[in-house]
């Protein structure tokens, strides 16, 4: 299997799987540090996208994963995210990371899955590969190592970084 596409749920995998709420309704997540740069390493490999079925805290999570890293977000329920990823890609060729109690039904229907460590047990059962990190704490940069490893070219930190690649920050590896 040669992935084409990995699509990561946002909350629970990019975030802390916290929603923080004021009297004003839900104002914060909490996303992780180093995710955004283990992404940047793979982006060069296969199309990333996010989903999240997150309706209310949509915003939030288009302000950093929109916005912010310039990745496409979609608003898809859990439930229907199988059917949604078969419209426009070949659920073999999709790597899929999920954290909650519904999640493994996608993760039965792609080519590979991946869960970060505090996901819920359904999950971490059904996926290929559970991180040591938990979600917001690194899970998807590990991810991201992970998925070079096992399908394309392992990174190797003592090498220069790749050039053209923009991380964090919006700095980029080898500007000239």
């Amino acid at each position: 299997m040669t992935p084409k596409v990995f699509i990561c749920d946002v909350d629970g995998v990019m975030t802390d799987g916290g929603f923080y709420y004021t009297a004003k309704g839900k104002v914060m997540k909490k996303f992780g540090g180093d995710d955004h740069d283990g992404l940047s390493l793979l982006k060069p490999y296969l199309e990333i996208r996010f989903v999240t079925g997150d309706r209310r805290g949509f915003e939030i999570s288009k302000a950093r994963i929109a916005t912010d890293m310039k990745m496409p977000l979609d608003l898809v329920s859990t439930i229907e995210r199988l059917e949604w990823i078969s419209k426009s890609y070949n659920p073999a060729e999709v790597i899929y990371m999920g954290d909650g109690i519904f999640d493994h039904y996608v993760m039965q229907g792609v080519g590979y899955s991946i869960a970060p460590a505090n996901a819920h047990p359904f999950a971490r059962t059904a996926a290929n590969f559970t991180t040591a990190a938990s979600g917001g704490a690194g899970a998807v940069a590990e991810a991201s190592l992970h998925i070079l490893e096992k399908f394309f070219t392992a990174y190797n930190p003592a090498a220069p970084l790749p050039g053209k690649v923009t991380f964090s920050g919006a700095w980029e590896a080898n500007k000239k």
